[in-house]
């Protein structure tokens, strides 16, 4: 239990930040997963279309600070290869 006043008021941001922060990292994995599905089955066209919209869910992310810049540029690097080996 935090003792003073703003120690109180850090607890309440740091829960609400988790809460968000949270959402958006599943939302993250849900659209890495469609593509992963999309990447799988082949569709090269539809893929490539799903690559941009999680890189730019990857970009937002690591603009607010929920990812590490290092770590959303690293995961789109290795999203864009499974694209490329496609056939």
């Amino acid at each position: 239990m935090p003792n003073t006043k703003s120690a109180e008021r850090r607890l309440r941001n740091s829960t609400r930040r988790h809460l968000h922060n949270q959402s958006i990292k599943s939302r993250l994995k849900t659209l890495e997963k469609a593509y992963l599905a999309l990447v799988t089955a082949g569709n090269k066209n539809e893929a490539s279309a799903a690559l941009r919209t999680v890189a730019a869910a990857f970009d937002k992310a690591a603009k607010s600070g929920v990812l590490h810049p290092n770590n959303a540029s690293r995961k789109k690097s290795r999203l864009s290869l499974r694209l490329t080996r496609i056939k």
